[in-house]
């Protein structure tokens, strides 16, 4: 652990994104390998699935099964006991940015609206739903680019970065999955949301490229904390039990 509190878990990976804290393990999807990797605070580490495509982005059912998103084939995969990856839903589109579960099993995928690495023109994004049957739908649309997404402690509220609005856009959950109130969650001025997450007082941390920082925010906008980093931050998770 270096001065400022950094300590190295693990080296020699690719190009790894999606950081995830799950019963006591940090998990990361390797995109250069096609993996998505687990571990524990001792840097042990553990290849806990391989994906054919790229494992974009990763999150848990209500029953500890994982959910991988596949892109550019546009599957949203679920890992069983057995280790082998079944099709929880075919998205029906190739290109996908982030995935959240909360804890009544609504599962919530964003999408751009445009592909940017083909040069594609600029288009609005939107949040999809999955239900349990497989069945996908659009339940909010017209955000400039969704990128991380975040469930609130309470279930009660869906956050999404919005990195091209320098904005968190915020959604009540409805019985049924559906989102409405939809309203700006925290006005960041010029910070770019990347990867999210939510804490237990259900304030937000946003990992951010052009700042090099990962920031807290409580609902309205108050900046209740900031860590500076050495370089662009793309995600952010927190975990409990370090040391």
């Amino acid at each position: 652990m270096n001065a400022n509190g950094v300590r190295i878990l693990l080296s020699g990976r690719g190009l790894v994104e999606s950081p995830r804290w799950h019963r006591g393990r940090l998990y990361f999807s390797d995109w250069s390998a096609g993996e998505v990797v687990a571990a524990d605070l001792a840097g042990h580490s553990q290849v806990v699935a391989r994906v054919r495509s790229l494992p974009l982005c990763t999150a848990w059912l209500p029953d500890g099964r994982m959910l991988i998103v596949s892109s550019p084939d546009g599957l949203l995969l679920r890992l069983e006991p057995d280790g082998s990856l079944v099709t929880q839903a075919d998205l029906g589109q190739p290109v996908w940015n982030d995935i959240v579960a909360d804890g009544r099993g609504n599962i919530y995928v964003n999408r751009p609206g445009f592909n940017p690495a083909a040069g594609e023109a600029f288009r609005p994004g939107a949040v999809f739903h999955v239900a349990t049957d497989g069945s996908v739908r659009e339940v909010a649309d017209n955000i400039a680019f969704p990128n991380g997404m975040a469930v609130t402690a309470d279930g009660s509220t869906l956050v999404v970065a919005d990195s091209y609005g320098h904005q968190l856009v915020g959604f009540s959950i409805g019985a049924d999955g559906g989102l409405s109130g939809r309203r700006v969650w925290a006005d960041l001025g010029d910070g770019t949301p990347d990867g999210i997450c939510a804490d237990e007082q259900d304030a937000i941390w946003y990992a951010e490229v052009p700042g090099k920082r990962c920031v807290r925010v409580a609902e309205g906008g108050t900046v209740l904390g900031t860590v500076e980093l050495d370089r662009g931050g793309f995600a952010c998770v927190l975990g409990a039990g370090w040391p």
